[in-house]
């Protein structure tokens, strides 16, 4: 058996290997129980999003720049990284995760077993040479720490020091990170009101991801008993129609 009823803030595969866009199953994240003010956080995506692209107006993206380093691209990749944190921070508020004290990454790890974070791909339509699809959470796989997240807490802590490992290559994972956390909630949906599922479909499966600026790729290997088997037309007339992720 697989879950009778949708986590908030938690965009998981079906039973039947879709994420339900073939019979509107999908539309759980529209209730306005899912997610407290959804907008507000693709809104803060889209400007990270439109200055990233500028920065690609005078920075070709490439991989032949991926170390160049600045202090616009250090100012980006700090806000990016803290908008990851507001993200994740909300899917565990969302699900009643409580500790003392502020939440940290070992906290936000927890969100590996829940979203599978790792699996998702993330591809940017133009990049010269090597490196156009991203994996960004991929080192959770095996444990490990997430590089572009360490370069910002290292240049938050000790600029001088860490100052150059403000470049290309750890802002654009970063800003892929965050593409992969909006996924994991949103699937490809802007919540501008349009239907988010008549969607031109990039080769190998990737999907216009939310901007419609990147490709996004989402996980296909779920469990059998952690996916999603229910029908939304029957759960949304329920009084709880939410669950509650349970975190190890």
């Amino acid at each position: 058996m697989g879950i009778s009823k949708p986590y908030k803030r938690t965009y998981r595969q079906f039973a039947d290997g879709t994420y339900g866009e073939k019979n509107g199953n999908w539309m759980y994240i529209t209730h306005p129980q899912y997610a407290c003010a959804p907008e507000h956080y693709i809104r803060a995506f889209n400007l990270i999003q439109k200055d990233l692209l500028h920065i690609f107006d005078y920075i070709e993206p490439s991989e032949i720049n991926s170390n160049c380093y600045s202090y616009r691209l250090h100012e980006l990749h700090t806000r990016t990284c803290i908008e990851i944190e507001a993200n994740l921070k909300a899917i565990m508020r969302a699900n009643l995760y409580h500790k003392s004290g502020n939440l940290t990454m070992h906290d936000y790890r927890k969100l590996e077993a829940t979203h599978r974070l790792s699996g998702y791909q993330v591809r940017l339509p133009l990049w010269d040479g090597a490196g156009s699809t991203k994996q960004p959470f991929s080192p959770w796989m095996n444990g490990h720490s997430l590089p572009w997240y360490q370069a910002y807490n290292g240049a938050k802590h000790d600029r001088y020091a860490n100052f150059k490992q403000a470049n290309v290559n750890h802002l654009v994972e970063a800003v892929c990170g965050l593409v992969v956390v909006l996924s994991a909630q949103f699937g490809t949906n802007d919540f501008s009101g349009k239907i988010q599922w008549v969607n031109s479909m990039p080769a190998n499966n990737f999907l216009i991801a939310i901007g419609s600026y990147f490709q996004v790729l989402f996980p296909t290997d779920w469990p059998t008993d952690q996916r999603y088997d229910f029908s939304w037309a029957d759960v949304e007339r329920s009084t709880e129609p939410f669950a509650t992720l349970i975190f190890q």
